[in-house]
Protein backbone atom coordinates (compact mmCIF):
# COMPACT_ATOMS: atom_id res chain seq x y z
CA UNK A 1 0.00 0.00 0.00
CA UNK A 2 2.85 2.39 0.85
CA UNK A 3 4.61 1.59 -2.40
CA UNK A 4 1.40 2.16 -4.37
CA UNK A 5 0.96 5.60 -2.79
CA UNK A 6 4.58 6.48 -3.63
CA UNK A 7 4.01 5.56 -7.28
CA UNK A 8 0.72 7.48 -7.49
CA UNK A 9 2.03 10.52 -5.62
CA UNK A 10 5.83 10.72 -6.12
CA UNK A 11 5.99 14.42 -5.22
CA UNK A 12 4.10 13.92 -1.93
CA UNK A 13 1.34 16.40 -2.64
CA UNK A 14 -1.52 14.25 -1.31
CA UNK A 15 -1.57 13.77 2.45
CA UNK A 16 -4.98 12.17 2.69
CA UNK A 17 -4.91 8.74 4.35
CA UNK A 18 -5.61 5.44 2.62
CA UNK A 19 -9.04 4.08 3.53
CA UNK A 20 -9.30 0.31 4.08
CA UNK A 21 -12.94 -0.72 4.47
CA UNK A 22 -13.25 -4.27 5.80
CA UNK A 23 -17.01 -3.96 6.35
CA UNK A 24 -17.57 -3.98 10.13
CA UNK A 25 -14.29 -2.14 10.71
CA UNK A 26 -12.66 0.62 8.73
CA UNK A 27 -9.03 1.81 8.93
CA UNK A 28 -7.56 5.13 7.86
CA UNK A 29 -3.85 4.54 7.26
CA UNK A 30 -1.56 7.58 7.27
CA UNK A 31 -0.09 8.61 3.89
CA UNK A 32 3.37 8.49 5.49
CA UNK A 33 4.32 6.34 8.45
CA UNK A 34 7.09 4.12 9.71
CA UNK A 35 10.76 3.91 8.88
CA UNK A 36 12.56 6.85 7.32
CA UNK A 37 15.78 6.50 5.30
CA UNK A 38 18.02 7.23 8.28
CA UNK A 39 16.48 4.51 10.43
CA UNK A 40 16.42 1.92 7.63
CA UNK A 41 20.06 2.64 6.86
CA UNK A 42 21.05 2.36 10.52
CA UNK A 43 19.37 -1.01 10.99
CA UNK A 44 20.86 -2.42 7.77
CA UNK A 45 24.35 -1.36 8.88
CA UNK A 46 23.81 -2.94 12.31
CA UNK A 47 22.95 -6.33 10.82
CA UNK A 48 25.86 -5.94 8.41
CA UNK A 49 28.21 -5.35 11.35
CA UNK A 50 27.07 -8.62 12.93
CA UNK A 51 27.53 -10.56 9.67
CA UNK A 52 30.98 -9.12 8.96
CA UNK A 53 32.38 -9.71 12.44
CA UNK A 54 31.66 -13.28 13.54
CA UNK A 55 33.24 -14.05 16.91
CA UNK A 56 33.74 -10.38 17.78
CA UNK A 57 31.85 -8.38 20.36
CA UNK A 58 29.49 -5.91 18.68
CA UNK A 59 28.21 -2.95 20.68
CA UNK A 60 25.68 -0.24 20.06
CA UNK A 61 26.66 3.04 21.64
CA UNK A 62 23.03 3.48 22.75
CA UNK A 63 19.65 2.43 21.46
CA UNK A 64 19.80 2.30 17.67
CA UNK A 65 16.37 3.81 17.45
CA UNK A 66 13.66 4.42 20.01
CA UNK A 67 11.74 1.23 19.35
CA UNK A 68 11.63 -1.59 21.86
CA UNK A 69 10.85 -4.32 19.33
CA UNK A 70 13.76 -3.42 17.03
CA UNK A 71 16.21 -3.08 19.91
CA UNK A 72 15.07 -6.40 21.40
CA UNK A 73 15.73 -8.09 18.06
CA UNK A 74 19.21 -6.56 17.84
CA UNK A 75 20.12 -7.66 21.37
CA UNK A 76 18.71 -11.14 20.70
CA UNK A 77 21.19 -11.40 17.82
CA UNK A 78 24.10 -10.54 20.12
CA UNK A 79 24.46 -6.76 20.06
CA UNK A 80 25.12 -5.15 23.46
CA UNK A 81 24.26 -1.58 24.50
CA UNK A 82 27.01 0.54 26.06
CA UNK A 83 24.59 3.07 27.59
CA UNK A 84 20.90 3.88 27.75
CA UNK A 85 19.10 6.68 25.97
CA UNK A 86 19.89 9.20 28.74
CA UNK A 87 23.60 8.40 28.78
CA UNK A 88 23.67 6.10 31.82
CA UNK A 89 26.61 3.74 31.34
CA UNK A 90 25.99 -0.03 31.21
CA UNK A 91 29.48 -1.04 30.09
CA UNK A 92 32.51 0.95 31.34
CA UNK A 93 34.80 2.37 28.65
CA UNK A 94 37.69 0.47 30.24
CA UNK A 95 36.11 -2.85 29.25
CA UNK A 96 36.23 -2.02 25.54
CA UNK A 97 39.20 -3.10 23.43
CA UNK A 98 40.56 -2.40 19.96
CA UNK A 99 39.01 -5.70 18.81
CA UNK A 100 35.49 -4.57 19.62
CA UNK A 101 33.02 -3.18 17.10
CA UNK A 102 31.02 -0.11 18.15
CA UNK A 103 28.06 1.12 16.09
CA UNK A 104 27.19 4.82 16.25
CA UNK A 105 23.36 5.13 16.29
CA UNK A 106 21.25 7.15 13.87
CA UNK A 107 21.11 10.01 16.39
CA UNK A 108 24.89 10.40 16.19
CA UNK A 109 27.08 10.97 19.21
CA UNK A 110 29.08 13.65 20.96
CA UNK A 111 32.62 14.69 20.05
CA UNK A 112 33.67 13.71 23.57
CA UNK A 113 32.49 10.11 23.12
CA UNK A 114 34.06 9.92 19.65
CA UNK A 115 37.38 10.95 21.22
CA UNK A 116 37.08 8.26 23.91
CA UNK A 117 36.43 5.56 21.33
CA UNK A 118 39.33 6.70 19.16
CA UNK A 119 41.63 6.70 22.21
CA UNK A 120 40.68 3.07 22.83
CA UNK A 121 41.53 2.32 19.20
CA UNK A 122 38.03 1.68 17.89
CA UNK A 123 37.31 2.65 14.29
CA UNK A 124 34.47 5.12 14.85
CA UNK A 125 33.58 5.63 11.17
CA UNK A 126 33.50 1.93 10.28
CA UNK A 127 29.88 1.53 11.41
CA UNK A 128 28.69 5.07 11.85
CA UNK A 129 24.95 5.18 11.12
CA UNK A 130 24.38 8.87 11.93
CA UNK A 131 21.38 10.09 9.92
CA UNK A 132 22.32 12.44 7.05
CA UNK A 133 19.72 14.95 8.24
CA UNK A 134 21.31 15.05 11.70
CA UNK A 135 24.68 15.64 10.05
CA UNK A 136 23.08 18.39 7.94
CA UNK A 137 22.10 20.19 11.16
CA UNK A 138 25.68 19.86 12.45
CA UNK A 139 27.15 21.26 9.22
CA UNK A 140 24.69 24.17 9.24
CA UNK A 141 25.58 24.90 12.86
CA UNK A 142 29.28 24.86 12.01
CA UNK A 143 28.75 27.29 9.14
CA UNK A 144 26.70 29.62 11.33
CA UNK A 145 29.41 29.48 13.99
CA UNK A 146 31.99 30.50 11.43
CA UNK A 147 29.79 33.53 10.71
CA UNK A 148 29.73 34.45 14.42
CA UNK A 149 26.18 33.29 15.06
CA UNK A 150 25.00 31.81 18.34
CA UNK A 151 23.13 28.53 17.84
CA UNK A 152 19.71 28.06 19.42
CA UNK A 153 18.80 24.34 19.40
CA UNK A 154 15.14 23.35 19.64
CA UNK A 155 15.25 19.99 21.40
CA UNK A 156 15.06 17.96 24.58
CA UNK A 157 18.40 18.49 26.31
CA UNK A 158 18.62 14.88 27.59
CA UNK A 159 17.82 13.31 24.21
CA UNK A 160 20.91 11.74 22.67
CA UNK A 161 20.47 13.51 19.34
CA UNK A 162 20.27 16.89 21.07
CA UNK A 163 23.30 16.03 23.22
CA UNK A 164 25.20 15.16 20.04
CA UNK A 165 24.07 18.30 18.20
CA UNK A 166 24.91 20.47 21.20
CA UNK A 167 28.40 18.92 21.38
CA UNK A 168 29.11 19.63 17.71
CA UNK A 169 27.48 23.05 17.80
CA UNK A 170 29.23 24.30 20.94
CA UNK A 171 32.56 23.23 19.44
CA UNK A 172 32.09 26.00 16.88
CA UNK A 173 29.77 28.55 18.47
CA UNK A 174 28.02 29.61 21.68
CA UNK A 175 24.97 27.34 21.94
CA UNK A 176 21.79 27.09 24.00
CA UNK A 177 18.93 24.56 24.03
CA UNK A 178 15.24 25.47 24.22
CA UNK A 179 12.62 22.76 24.74
CA UNK A 180 9.44 24.56 23.70
CA UNK A 181 7.80 27.89 22.95
CA UNK A 182 7.65 28.83 26.62
CA UNK A 183 11.43 28.57 26.90
CA UNK A 184 11.81 30.37 23.55
CA UNK A 185 9.75 33.27 24.89
CA UNK A 186 11.97 33.46 27.99
CA UNK A 187 15.02 33.42 25.76
CA UNK A 188 13.50 36.24 23.72
CA UNK A 189 13.11 38.26 26.91
CA UNK A 190 16.78 37.67 27.70
CA UNK A 191 17.77 38.83 24.20
CA UNK A 192 15.60 41.96 24.47
CA UNK A 193 16.87 42.76 27.97
CA UNK A 194 13.57 42.13 29.81
CA UNK A 195 15.28 39.33 31.74
CA UNK A 196 18.76 39.63 33.25
CA UNK A 197 21.95 37.64 32.71
CA UNK A 198 21.35 35.88 36.04
CA UNK A 199 17.81 35.02 34.93
CA UNK A 200 19.30 33.36 31.85
CA UNK A 201 21.76 31.28 33.87
CA UNK A 202 18.95 30.18 36.17
CA UNK A 203 16.33 29.42 33.51
CA UNK A 204 18.73 27.61 31.17
CA UNK A 205 20.96 25.84 33.68
CA UNK A 206 22.64 22.85 32.03
CA UNK A 207 21.45 23.97 28.59
CA UNK A 208 24.10 26.44 27.46
CA UNK A 209 27.70 26.07 26.36
CA UNK A 210 30.69 26.82 28.55
CA UNK A 211 31.53 30.53 28.73
CA UNK A 212 28.16 31.61 27.37
CA UNK A 213 27.57 35.31 28.00
CA UNK A 214 24.03 36.50 27.16
CA UNK A 215 25.21 40.10 27.09
CA UNK A 216 27.58 39.24 24.20
CA UNK A 217 26.28 36.16 22.43
CA UNK A 218 22.84 37.16 21.18
CA UNK A 219 23.89 39.72 18.57
CA UNK A 220 23.55 37.13 15.78
CA UNK A 221 21.52 33.91 16.12
CA UNK A 222 20.25 30.94 14.14
CA UNK A 223 17.75 28.24 15.15
CA UNK A 224 18.29 24.54 14.38
CA UNK A 225 16.49 21.52 15.80
CA UNK A 226 16.51 17.98 17.06
CA UNK A 227 15.15 16.44 13.86
CA UNK A 228 12.38 14.50 15.64
CA UNK A 229 10.75 17.61 17.11
CA UNK A 230 7.56 19.02 15.62
CA UNK A 231 8.64 21.01 12.56
CA UNK A 232 5.78 23.45 13.07
CA UNK A 233 6.96 24.14 16.61
CA UNK A 234 10.56 24.65 15.47
CA UNK A 235 9.36 27.10 12.85
CA UNK A 236 7.18 28.91 15.39
CA UNK A 237 10.16 29.23 17.74
CA UNK A 238 12.35 30.54 14.90
CA UNK A 239 9.63 33.01 13.91
CA UNK A 240 9.40 34.24 17.51
CA UNK A 241 13.16 34.80 17.78
CA UNK A 242 13.09 36.48 14.36
CA UNK A 243 10.41 38.90 15.59
CA UNK A 244 12.52 39.68 18.66
CA UNK A 245 15.37 40.62 16.31
CA UNK A 246 13.06 42.74 14.15
CA UNK A 247 11.87 44.60 17.25
CA UNK A 248 15.47 45.18 18.32
CA UNK A 249 17.09 46.05 14.99
CA UNK A 250 14.25 46.99 12.65
CA UNK A 251 12.77 45.31 9.59
CA UNK A 252 15.60 46.38 7.30
CA UNK A 253 18.55 45.21 9.42
CA UNK A 254 17.32 42.10 11.25
CA UNK A 255 18.74 39.76 8.59
CA UNK A 256 22.23 40.69 9.79
CA UNK A 257 21.24 39.29 13.19
CA UNK A 258 18.99 36.32 12.34
CA UNK A 259 19.77 33.40 10.02
CA UNK A 260 17.02 31.52 8.16
CA UNK A 261 17.61 27.83 8.89
CA UNK A 262 14.36 26.17 7.79
CA UNK A 263 16.37 24.09 5.31
CA UNK A 264 17.64 21.95 8.22
CA UNK A 265 14.19 20.51 9.05
CA UNK A 266 14.02 16.74 8.42
CA UNK A 267 11.78 15.83 5.47
CA UNK A 268 10.81 12.45 6.97
CA UNK A 269 9.64 13.96 10.24
CA UNK A 270 7.79 16.64 8.26
CA UNK A 271 6.11 14.02 6.05
CA UNK A 272 4.92 11.96 9.02
CA UNK A 273 3.61 15.06 10.75
CA UNK A 274 1.88 16.38 7.61
CA UNK A 275 0.31 12.94 7.14
CA UNK A 276 -0.97 13.14 10.72
CA UNK A 277 -2.65 16.46 9.95
CA UNK A 278 -4.28 14.61 7.04
CA UNK A 279 -5.62 12.04 9.50
CA UNK A 280 -7.12 14.80 11.63
CA UNK A 281 -9.41 15.68 8.73
CA UNK A 282 -11.17 12.31 9.03
CA UNK A 283 -14.17 11.36 11.17
CA UNK A 284 -13.01 8.39 13.24
CA UNK A 285 -13.80 6.78 16.59
CA UNK A 286 -10.22 6.39 17.81
CA UNK A 287 -6.55 6.52 16.84
CA UNK A 288 -3.82 3.95 17.34
CA UNK A 289 -0.20 5.11 17.15
CA UNK A 290 2.46 2.40 17.08
CA UNK A 291 6.01 3.07 18.24
CA UNK A 292 8.54 3.10 21.05
CA UNK A 293 7.40 4.82 24.21
CA UNK A 294 10.63 6.84 24.37
CA UNK A 295 10.41 7.89 20.71
CA UNK A 296 10.30 11.66 20.36
CA UNK A 297 8.81 11.80 16.86
CA UNK A 298 6.16 9.20 17.75
CA UNK A 299 5.17 11.12 20.87
CA UNK A 300 4.51 14.21 18.75
CA UNK A 301 2.20 12.20 16.48
CA UNK A 302 0.37 11.02 19.61
CA UNK A 303 0.00 14.61 20.82
CA UNK A 304 -1.48 15.64 17.47
CA UNK A 305 -3.95 12.73 17.36
CA UNK A 306 -5.05 13.38 20.94
CA UNK A 307 -6.32 16.78 19.83
CA UNK A 308 -9.25 15.05 18.11
CA UNK A 309 -9.46 11.33 18.91
CA UNK A 310 -9.22 8.96 21.88
CA UNK A 311 -5.65 7.86 21.17
CA UNK A 312 -3.91 4.63 22.13
CA UNK A 313 -0.09 4.69 22.03
CA UNK A 314 1.16 1.09 21.82
CA UNK A 315 4.52 -0.49 20.98
CA UNK A 316 3.12 -3.63 19.32
CA UNK A 317 0.03 -5.75 18.72
CA UNK A 318 0.85 -7.58 21.95
CA UNK A 319 -0.58 -4.64 23.88
CA UNK A 320 -4.06 -5.45 22.53
CA UNK A 321 -5.27 -8.09 24.99
CA UNK A 322 -8.83 -8.36 23.73
CA UNK A 323 -11.71 -6.45 22.24
CA UNK A 324 -12.47 -5.36 25.80
CA UNK A 325 -8.95 -4.43 27.01
CA UNK A 326 -5.93 -2.58 25.62
CA UNK A 327 -2.65 -1.72 27.33
CA UNK A 328 -1.19 1.58 26.21
CA UNK A 329 1.15 4.39 27.20
CA UNK A 330 -0.08 7.65 28.67
CA UNK A 331 2.53 10.01 27.25
CA UNK A 332 1.48 13.01 29.34
CA UNK A 333 1.91 11.05 32.59
CA UNK A 334 4.77 8.89 31.24
CA UNK A 335 3.14 5.68 32.49
CA UNK A 336 1.53 2.48 31.19
CA UNK A 337 -2.22 2.22 31.62
CA UNK A 338 -5.20 0.08 30.56
CA UNK A 339 -8.48 0.97 28.97
CA UNK A 340 -11.55 -1.28 28.97
CA UNK A 341 -14.22 -1.43 26.28
CA UNK A 342 -12.00 0.61 23.99
CA UNK A 343 -13.26 -0.81 20.69
CA UNK A 344 -16.75 0.21 19.39
CA UNK A 345 -19.05 -2.22 17.57
CA UNK A 346 -18.30 -0.92 14.06
CA UNK A 347 -15.19 1.20 14.54
CA UNK A 348 -13.47 3.68 12.28
CA UNK A 349 -9.80 3.58 13.28
CA UNK A 350 -6.92 5.95 12.56
CA UNK A 351 -3.70 3.89 12.29
CA UNK A 352 -0.17 5.28 12.02
CA UNK A 353 3.32 4.95 13.47
CA UNK A 354 6.53 6.85 14.15
CA UNK A 355 9.68 6.94 12.03
CA UNK A 356 11.37 4.32 14.24
CA UNK A 357 8.63 1.70 13.86
CA UNK A 358 8.88 -1.20 11.39
CA UNK A 359 5.92 -1.47 9.01
CA UNK A 360 5.42 -5.09 10.07
CA UNK A 361 4.34 -3.90 13.53
CA UNK A 362 1.62 -1.76 11.94
CA UNK A 363 0.51 -4.76 9.86
CA UNK A 364 0.32 -6.89 13.00
CA UNK A 365 -1.81 -4.32 14.83
CA UNK A 366 -4.30 -4.18 11.97
CA UNK A 367 -4.44 -7.98 11.73
CA UNK A 368 -4.88 -8.28 15.49
CA UNK A 369 -7.89 -5.98 15.43
CA UNK A 370 -9.37 -7.84 12.44
CA UNK A 371 -9.36 -11.01 14.57
CA UNK A 372 -12.24 -9.47 16.55
CA UNK A 373 -14.32 -9.20 13.38
CA UNK A 374 -14.59 -12.69 11.82
CA UNK A 375 -17.16 -11.40 9.32
CA UNK A 376 -14.70 -8.80 7.96
CA UNK A 377 -13.50 -8.93 4.37
CA UNK A 378 -10.29 -10.94 3.96
CA UNK A 379 -7.16 -8.77 3.64
CA UNK A 380 -6.03 -10.33 0.35
CA UNK A 381 -9.54 -10.06 -1.06
CA UNK A 382 -9.79 -6.38 -0.11
CA UNK A 383 -6.48 -5.55 -1.79
CA UNK A 384 -7.52 -7.44 -4.90
CA UNK A 385 -10.68 -5.33 -5.04
CA UNK A 386 -8.63 -2.15 -4.60
CA UNK A 387 -6.35 -3.16 -7.48
CA UNK A 388 -9.35 -3.81 -9.73
CA UNK A 389 -10.83 -0.43 -8.84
Amino acid sequence: MKEARKILDPRKKDFTPTELDFGPVKFYIARHFGFCYGVENAIEISYKALEENPGKRVFLLSQMIHNQEVNNDLTAKGIQFIMDTDGTQFIPWEELTTEDIVIIPAFGTTLEIEKKLKTIGIQVQQYNTTCPFVEKVWKRSEKLGQQDHTIIIHGKHKHEETRATFSHSSNNAPSVIVKDMEEAKNLGKVISGELSKNDFYSLFKGKYSEGFDPSLHFDKVGVVNQTTMLATETQAIADHIKQVMIDLYGGDDYKQHFADTRDTLCYATNDNQDATYGLLEESADLAIVVGGYNSSNTSHIVELCEQKFPTYFINSAGEIESRALINHFNYAKKEKTQTENWLPETPKIILTSGASCPDTLVDEVMLRILEFFPEATNVEELFEQMEID
